[in-house]
């Protein structure tokens, strides 16, 4: 059966095949034996690639009859086989020429064996080369040379081609720089050691992903070069900031060092002035001017008490406590503090009481509401000023409003910028525009919000939302000052401690003033020696915190140390930084703070007659 197909196949193919079939089925084929059933389909199949169907069968049918085939009926049969190998080749190559792809088959010595038109098409192939027996490295060497190579190096290209071709690996990429096309090739072997190769143009993906990769690469670079501005930019801005926040806290540093030196006169002054209006019986022209003064000294204190509040809203310095307290607390010391001047002004000033509790600090809010009554009583001239509550989304709306001229709505942002002043209002009254900049820089180191609702003509209402208390803390006792009230203080005994004489001889006049009998002293050492010298321990102690040799606390520790810890002392200083007052506190002393205001010094100085009084009984 063997010698039968080789007669159709060739004896080499027919061997290799037959090799093959018997490898697969782990057997041997013993060309003296009798076919069995799968052998003989094998051979049918053998013979239908070369002779067709019908054909294979016609020749194993004579074959298992044992009949020998005539030499025309083989003839005929090989006429047939030719034919039908023809049919199916013309079917093929027509198939192959509507493949997109450049396809061309190569044997194993590299000869052009088969291809299609889109090969020689797409590498561009003279007639001479696109013919059978052509050799891949002369197609190879053709493009090379049209490729604008250096002559030289030609035979290296074609060599690395050639190993690329043989490699049978991965689909790689020819570059035709003259026609500016990209092709990937694959090459794939074949049974007989030969190779199909097949060539797609992919020119437009691959310029699709440079032009990609060439805008990336413009925008890493537009990139970079934009973060490079900003990082400059930020650098500067940096710097910019770097140098205001300098200036920022050197301004700070000079307003607290200054502060002290300045206020230290002013509070000797406001002293002298408050003795000498006290003193002041008549109603002559000696009176009117130190009335004058002493509105002047108000005026001062109250400019410079604004500036020293701004710088430490500014610097962060003023630290909020927040604690639980009744507003009605607070309104109450607002009333009795504006009451005597909204009379003065014939104005109606009204404070709805509230039994309700926020969460705040006490200082910061009452000094935030001082504001808005001040302001709306200056600004007023008729009418009335009413001050209320109001609940609103588990906050408390403290609203002040007036009936006084009102601001426009194309101002009320700029109303709250420092020495920013309307025009109407800086004609009626005094004053820097400093007022509202407390109140917004309060509001915000509270986190309170701040609202205002005016008409021009018609008055404004201020609010401010405070968070509600869920605790509600007993009702504080307070103690209403006026200025008719005059508590006898002569049984008093003050010591007073300053390095500043001025201080001393004004702190004297007034308490003298008031029947307090006064021991002054410049340093601790002097105040020990006077009160053993005299041999009686004072009711209290008015101790300045900056001495010259350490500070007002440690001295009084010092005293109270050697004469009695129950000893009273007030702490009088222009240091208004939480941690002097934290200190104080923890060490019993009360805080006054410079300028001093001569009715707080009064009301403490009652409540230790009061307090002594009733220890004695």
């Amino acid at each position: 059966m063997i010698s039968t197909v080789a007669r159709y196949l060739g004896e080499e193919r027919t061997r290799t095949s037959f090799s093959g079939y018997a490898s697969s089925r782990g057997i041997s084929i013993d060309p003296k034996a009798e076919a069995d059933f799968q052998l003989l389909r094998f051979a049918e199949h053998l013979l239908a690639s070369a002779i067709g169907a019908a054909s294979s069968r016609l020749v194993l049918s004579l074959l298992l009859r044992k009949r020998t085939v005539s030499t025309k009926a083989a003839l005929k049969l090989l006429d047939d086989a030719n034919a039908a190998i023809q049919y199916n080749r013309e079917i093929l190559q027509t198939a192959l020429d509507h493949v997109r792809q450049g396809i061309a088959v190569f044997d194993k010595e590299l000869h052009l064996v088969c291809w299609n038109r889109q090969f020689g098409e797409i590498l561009a192939l003279p007639p001479q080369l696109t013919r059978v027996g052509t050799t891949l490295d002369q197609i190879l060497r053709y493009n090379a040379e049209r490729g604008a190579c250096e002559p030289e190096s030609i035979d290296t290209i074609v060599r690395e081609r050639l190993a690329r071709y043989a490699a049978n690996g991965e689909p790689f990429l020819e570059r035709f720089f003259d026609r500016d096309l990209v092709m990937e090739v694959r090459a794939n072997p074949m049974p007989d050691e030969g190779i199909v190769t097949t060539f797609t143009d992919i020119t437009p993906s691959v310029k699709a992903a440079e032009e990609l990769a060439r805008a990336n690469e413009s925008l890493e670079r537009r990139v970079q070069e934009r973060t490079e501005e900003l990082t400059l930019l930020n650098s500067e801005l940096g710097r910019a900031k770097a140098q205001a926040e300098q200036a920022n806290i050197s301004k700070t540093r000079f307003l607290a060092a200054a502060s002290h030196d300045i206020l230290q006169p002013l509070n000797a002054a406001r002293l002298y002035v408050t003795s000498l209006v006290e003193r002041q019986q008549s109603a002559g022209g000696d009176a009117q001017l130190v009335g004058n003064i002493d509105a002047s000294l108000d005026a001062v204190e109250e400019i410079f008490s604004a500036l020293l509040d701004i710088s430490r809203l500014d610097s962060g310095a003023m630290k909020p406590e927040i604690v639980a307290f009744r507003i009605d607390d607070v309104l109450r010391q607002l009333d009795v503090e504006f009451a005597p001047l909204a009379r003065e002004k014939g104005l109606e000033l009204t404070f709805v009481r509230c039994s309700l509790a926020v969460q705040s600090d006490r200082r910061l809010l009452r000094r935030l509401l001082q504001n808005l009554v001040s302001n709306a009583i200056k600004y007023t001239l008729t009418g009335r000023v009413l001050v209320g509550c109001r609940r609103r989304h588990g906050r408390l709306r403290i609203d002040v409003y007036d009936t006084g001229l009102g601001i426009p709505g194309s101002k009320q942002g700029a109303i709250f910028q420092e020495f920013h002043r309307l025009d109407p209002g800086a004609k009626i009254a005094r004053g820097l525009g400093l007022g509202l900049s407390i109140v917004e820089r309060i509001a915000r180191v509270l986190d309170h919000r701040l609202s205002v609702v005016s008409t021009v003509g018609r008055g404004s209402q201020f609010s401010v939302e405070v968070p509600l208390s869920m605790t509600n803390p007993a009702r504080a006792l307070h103690q209403e000052r006026r200025e008719h009230d005059r508590v006898h203080l002569a049984d008093v005994t003050v010591l007073c401690i300053d390095n500043d004489i001025a201080i001393l001889d004004g702190m004297e006049s007034l308490l003298s003033g008031w029947g307090c009998r006064v021991f002054k002293a410049s340093d601790l050492g002097r105040a020990i020696e006077l009160i053993e010298q005299a041999n009686l321990v004072p009711n209290g102690l008015l101790v300045d915190y900056h001495l010259e040799q350490g500070d007002g606390i440690v001295a009084i520790r010092q005293l109270r140390g050697r004469f009695g810890t129950d000893l009273t002392a007030i702490l009088i200083t222009a240091d208004r930084s939480p941690h002097v007052r934290a200190e104080a506190r923890a060490n019993d002393i009360q805080v006054l703070n410079k300028p001093l205001k001569p009715a707080a010094l009064r009301a403490l100085l009652a409540q230790w007659r009061v307090a002594r009084m009733a220890a004695a009984e």
